[in-house]
């Protein structure tokens, strides 16, 4: 039997264009609408004040002001400089002392057992060498920290935009859904060596002033979105706008012509 060896991704190459698609349009002013996810989590996670939090991929800082917030030792991280300026902006907005660091989260450069927590909302999902990041996040975590994410689910709204953007643009070979860290099957045999991996299904709520509102946001700010657009042609472009409307119709539970679609995502805190 002749069997083909599997080719392993170029990360190096696959992490460049996902910078390129981060750092175009403006992930910031949608980052900005999910704050309360972060809020959540901090609460769920229950730190004392001043444990030492390490945010991981993220953004322009939802988790980071939330942990901040409540008195913690923050140090927020990501490999988009822009997304990190703009966390940081807002920090100081509200005079809360956090560091901020470039960092990849496949290679963190943060000694083992670093934190007392590590966290990550919407952020670590999107590395295209999952298993590496996950171990990454355990290994920076120490022994009895607990390590807190918000990664959308294959199921809902965002897992299955993603499904639609991968029907036009096919994702990198060998790599793998971002939704997977939504799949509590995938997160358990992932985080094996923890001592407990608790899952709770939440919602957040995407409400624009319509659906096409909600289509024009993405395709100019969100860079998955925003690189789909840019890499079709004239057709291609019709076809996939009318498929995320229909997608939109699917969830929406507006009755009066504006967005309100809830967007499912598991809410994870993981004991080392």
């Amino acid at each position: 039997m002749n069997i083909q060896a599997e080719i392993a991704p170029d990360y190096a190459a696959i992490k460049a264009k996902q910078n390129a698609a981060w750092t175009s349009g403006d992930y910031a002013v949608i980052g900005t609408t999910l704050q309360i996810v972060g809020e959540r989590l901090a609460e769920r996670l229950d730190l004392r004040p001043g444990a030492r939090v390490l945010d991981v991929a993220a953004g322009n800082g939802n988790a980071t002001l939330a942990f901040a917030r409540r008195f913690h030792d923050v140090t927020s991280t990501d490999y988009v400089q822009d997304l990190l300026d703009k966390g940081s902006a807002r920090a100081a907005a509200e005079s809360l002392n956090v560091r901020f660091q470039i960092a990849d989260a496949e290679a963190l450069p943060f000694a083992d057992d670093s934190f007392d927590a590590t966290v990550s909302t919407f952020g670590v999902m999107f590395t295209p060498n999952q298993k590496t990041a996950a171990s990454e996040l355990m290994r920076v975590t120490q022994d009895g920290g607990k390590i807190g994410l918000a990664n959308w689910t294959p199921a809902g709204f965002v897992g299955q935009l993603f499904k639609t953007l991968g029907g036009y643009v096919a994702p990198p070979a060998g790599v793998k859904s971002p939704a997977l860290w939504g799949d509590e099957g995938w997160l358990s045999e992932t985080f094996a060596d923890a001592q407990s991996t608790r899952l709770v299904l939440k919602s957040f709520n995407f409400r624009y002033r319509t659906p096409s509102h909600f289509i024009d946001v993405f395709r100019s700010l969100y860079g998955p979105v925003h690189k789909a657009f840019l890499a079709l042609d004239e057709n291609g472009r019709a076809a996939l706008e009318a498929d995320m409307l229909a997608l939109i119709d699917r969830f929406n539970t507006a009755t009066d012509g504006s967005m309100r679609v809830p967007g499912e995502y598991a809410e994870v805190e993981i004991r080392k």
